[in-house]
């Protein structure tokens, strides 16, 4: 099951990555969230009365790319990073959700008993969704100016360095899968700024067929130096 719920959410955010500047990517990739959550709403119910702890491990890969997915979905809608306290309100859910999951008619209001099931991301399953989500604003970054658009990369580099300073903020003292991934999304954050920085200089001298070109390149020049040093 944690697998399932890890590809639909990997799904939803492929669809938002490579159709994020049509309008019907928006249109397609909401039809996915509520396929993951039928996933989670599964796994909620098998571990009602549960210590949730307990079987954490099973489930938190699945519970990162739900995060990573409907993060990318917020940002794109609000440019703003969503909470954990509001992804963590959708993963509520009651026996009429369990019935429109399910596409099961709802019992008569008489006979009906509300039963709530819950699930929740931990900060660690926040925190990494987060930081993977970088990785998948970074190659948004590449589609939009391939599309002509020179503002998302601006707009998506000061966002990540937000991000940045916040996991900055945490450094070593936060459990070791976080700190492995800062070095990624300093990764990442690199890659934009540097690119931002050539479209800054140069973008007004090249077509804008030709910046997706720009900013690939400067994204492997910087992937060499990584590797020299």
């Amino acid at each position: 099951m944690c697998n399932a719920i890890a590809l639909a959410a990997a799904r939803t955010s492929a669809v938002l990555l490579n159709n994020s500047p049509h309008p019907h990517a928006q249109t397609e990739a909401a039809r996915n969230p509520p396929r993951v959550r039928q996933k989670i709403l599964h796994v909620a119910q098998e571990l009602s009365g549960e210590d949730m702890h307990q079987f954490h491990r099973a489930i938190t890969t699945g519970l990162q790319e739900y995060v990573e997915a409907v993060s990318f979905q917020h940002f794109i809608k609000t440019r703003s990073l969503i909470s954990m306290e509001e992804i963590n309100k959708q993963l509520t859910f009651t026996t009429e959700d369990s019935g429109k999951e399910n596409k099961t008619p709802s019992l008569d209001s008489q006979d009906k008993q509300l039963v709530t099931w819950r699930l929740k991301i931990t900060p660690v399953d926040y925190l990494l969704g987060v930081a993977d989500l970088t990785g998948e604003l970074m190659r948004m970054c590449i589609n939009s100016v391939g599309n002509g658009d020179i503002d998302t990369p601006f707009e998506v580099s000061q966002f990540l360095r937000q991000v940045y300073d916040g996991f900055s903020f945490i450094g070593n003292t936060g459990p070791y899968e976080v700190s492995k991934k800062l070095y990624t999304l300093k990764q990442s954050l690199a890659k934009v700024e540097n690119a931002c920085y050539a479209l800054k200089v140069r973008g007004s001298e090249i077509p804008k067929h030709m910046l997706a070109d720009v900013f690939s390149v400067k994204t492997e020049m910087i992937d060499q130096e990584e590797g020299i040093s």
